[in-house]
């Protein structure tokens, strides 16, 4: 079974005969920082001495300012532009990343077609989250062929209930905002048509800048003067949750500075915060981990995977169902920083999971 990788490639220029490719700049850049020398880091990712020098000169002259700092006794250390082009690189990824693994989905189903003829896929659209990222890595360890879409969580259950998808992934706050966000997703999920497999627990929460100089508390801050928000994009299942924890406040959106912005993942949301563009954002714990941010929890919330209850005895979802109850999914669920696997693959009715007489209600 072949696999289609889709990686973003940027470059820097300045006229058409002076061109910075970064791909292998930010490998030298990132092992300079790693190690405290140009030498050790040229060696690392397989450059010559001289060419790693050569290209740093480069890109020195280009940008009309140093790269590295030097100090005898301490190593040589990198200036705040090329920890920008580090950031730069890593906020790249983490926005494009969604959209980019769900086109190489795409192009591999449509390639499979040609070279082996039409094959049986299972159709999976979710919000994207770590939790997802470690089902898929094991889906495709187990061989089995996956139709992705990184949709937010609304778009993915309505997919669901027009038999766009197989499942749908969506998330759902425990505790009093519960029942206002099961309310928005029984549009399209029934009790006699869908259930549900239990993927994880997650902590949701504030990111916020390594050391927290904004002191930032709670959501009452947001609104002070100076503290710079970023958001996830409208439809998403954070931002859904973020509009009933203000509300619930009484906190007026218009209070909040940077409010109306759009990041598509929890790690878009963490990586703009780290390099510097905003000062606090709302995601999920491992987010704010992984770019070394301080996190203030706010709500656990659980993931789920909607699907017809007609496709329970369906040989891929019965395949979906032996991974998520497997040890080694439950083991990678608890590596992740925030995330619980205490229940993961339950497989519930909508009653079960829910309280819905209250969302009726």
């Amino acid at each position: 079974m072949f696999k289609v990788i889709i990686n973003p490639h940027w470059e820097v220029t300045h006229d058409a005969n002076d061109t910075v490719d970064t791909a292998v700049l930010l490998q030298l850049l990132t092992a300079i920082q790693r190690s405290g020398s140009i030498s050790n880091a040229a060696r690392s990712v397989g450059l010559s001495y001289r060419y790693a020098w050569g290209m740093l000169r480069k890109v020195e002259q280009l940008f009309g300012t140093a790269l590295l700092n030097t100090d005898r006794g301490r190593g040589t250390t990198l200036t705040p532009l090329a920890e920008k082009l580090i950031w730069a690189d890593r906020r790249i990824r983490a926005r494009l990343s969604p959209m980019l693994d769900s086109l190489a989905s795409e192009l591999e189903n449509e390639i499979g077609k040609t070279v082996v003829g039409k094959t049986h896929l299972l159709r999976l659209d979710a919000s994207h989250g770590f939790a997802v990222d470690a089902l898929l890595k094991q889906l495709t360890e187990a061989g089995l062929p996956v139709d992705l879409r990184y949709r937010n969580s609304t778009d993915a259950v309505a997919a669901l209930s027009r038999r766009e998808c197989d499942l749908a992934g969506f998330h759902v706050p425990l505790g009093e905002f519960e029942a206002k966000a099961v309310e928005r997703y029984t549009q399209w999920l029934n009790q006699r048509d869908h259930c549900l497999v239990h993927l994880a627990v997650r902590t949701q929460g504030l990111c916020v800048s390594p050391g927290n100089p904004k002191n930032i508390r709670g959501l009452q801050d947001l609104t002070r003067k100076g503290v710079r928000f970023v958001n996830r994009q409208v439809g998403s299942g954070t931002r859904m949750l973020l509009e009933l924890m203000l509300a619930g406040a009484n906190i007026s959106p218009n209070d909040i500075e940077g409010y109306p912005s759009n990041e598509f993942t929890h790690s878009a949301v963490a990586a703009y915060i780290a390099s510097g563009m905003a000062d606090v954002g709302v995601g999920v714990q491992t987010a704010a981990d992984r770019f070394n941010l301080d996190f203030i929890p706010l709500m656990k919330e659980r993931y789920f995977m909607a699907l017809p209850i007609a496709m329970m005895e369906d040989p891929l979802i019965e395949l979906v169902i032996k991974v998520v109850q497997s040890d080694d999914f439950r083991h990678a669920i608890d590596q992740l920083a925030g995330y619980d696997s205490s229940d993961t693959g339950k497989i519930l009715r909508l009653s079960e999971a829910f309280d819905l007489g209250k969302v009726a209600n």
